[in-house]
């Protein structure tokens, strides 16, 4: 099987006793995903829901592809999760950034009300562009992950944009240098006193999305094979996306088949401990994931990828351009190295809630929302 989360490939095609040796890897990778649910009686959303069944799926799906970069960026790619055993700081504040109360950086609240500055109202539904806006926002404010975010529009991968992006030389924290301490007083997730122990950095780290739309009512088979290489690559994040009413969150394939995470289960939501530790268990998937034919998945998506150095984005522009080569495959998204001049700037777009520009692209990148059913509480 290959995957999206280790260089090392898991998801695809297997045989013979390799299928029995990599199985229990296999099911490790899975758990070890941070797997986030519809929740009830969390904190009312302003003075809205306290659950986002029926409505949070996209959030959800966002929040995982989101907590895979930052799993990455503080764990490393070949951290896994395993049931009662004592997991490190960094661990606990990545999941502590997701937790459903309005003060996390990357909660349902953060991202519900952020959401309205994108034309969606609290407990509407959103699609893969809109949510991915919205987490650049609310990157901007998690300094403990210092991360760079980029959205590719319009089917295109500008590399310089990237490179002065990622290159910006402004203070961040060293994540793996300098890990939390146990002292440490946790807020949104992260170490209050990061500041104190800011660098700088040659390259943020980079979180690169890419909303796409492959084909009109149902995928261009012809965008298969660049899809499933896309998995295939150690800087994947995956891929949100789904089919009509659900949104899910896509971390391989095996033959045909798309392996994903399912936000569709409600579950309670979670408090600390009398002794302050997090109870974790329910955000990980303990069970064998889930599959969908890639015939069925709907042609709105946001791809992901994840580059911690340079080097990582040079090998994944390699990589990207060799997809050229392949037969029969047809390019999701083109790769460029300078900004086309009928393009407006996109380092600009999306950073007050009133752009007009933010305005066009949801019109243009969330048109599957009209292919959604919206459901009620």
């Amino acid at each position: 099987m290959k995957t999206s989360l280790r260089p090392k490939n898991l998801f695809g095609s297997l045989a013979g006793n390799t299928v029995f040796l990599q199985k229990e890897e296999i099911l490790l990778d899975v758990t070890s995903r941070l797997w986030f649910t519809y929740r009830k009686n969390f904190p009312a959303i302003g003075t809205g829901p306290t659950s986002d069944t029926g409505w949070g799926c996209m959030l959800r799906c966002g929040q995982m592809i989101f907590a895979q970069a930052l799993v990455c960026r503080h764990l490393g790619r070949d951290w896994r999760w395993i049931k009662g055993k004592r997991q490190m700081d960094n661990y606990f504040n990545v999941l502590n950034a997701f937790i459903d109360k309005k003060d996390s950086y990357y909660s349902i609240h953060q991202i519900a009300q952020m959401g309205v500055g994108e034309g969606k109202s609290i407990g509407q539904w959103y699609g893969p562009n809109t949510v991915a806006q919205v987490l650049k926002k609310l990157a901007t404010f998690d300094t403990w992950s210092s991360l760079a975010v980029h959205i590719a529009m319009d089917n295109t991968v500008v590399m310089e944009e990237i490179r002065r992006l990622c290159q910006s030389h402004v203070p961040c924290a060293g994540a793996a240098a300098c890990p939390a301490l146990e002292s440490d007083v946790l807020y949104n997730g992260c170490p209050e006193d990061v500041g104190l122990r800011e660098r700088l950095a040659l390259w943020k780290p980079l979180v690169l999305l890419i909303p796409l739309r492959l084909g009109l009512t149902e995928i261009n088979e012809a965008y298969i094979e660049t899809l499933k290489h896309c998995f295939m690559m150690p800087q994947s994040l995956g891929v949100i996306g789904g089919k009509p009413n659900s949104a899910h969150y896509f971390i391989g394939y095996v033959g045909e088949e798309l392996i994903y995470l399912d936000p569709h289960t409600t579950q309670p939501a979670v408090e600390p401990g009398d002794s302050g530790c997090l109870p974790d268990e329910s955000f990980h998937c303990q069970h064998p994931p889930c599959r969908m034919s890639i015939a069925e998945l709907d042609p709105s998506i946001a791809v992901g990828f994840f580059c911690n150095t340079e080097a990582d984005f040079n090998d994944w522009c390699q990589q990207i351009k060799k997809l050229s080569l392949v037969r029969g495959a047809l390019p999701m998204f083109e790769l460029v190295e300078r900004q086309p001049s009928h393009f407006s700037n996109p380092d600009v777009l999306n950073l007050t809630p009133d752009s007009s520009d933010a305005d066009r692209l949801e019109r243009f990148f969330d048109s599957e929302d009209e292919d959604f059913e919206i459901l009620s509480l």
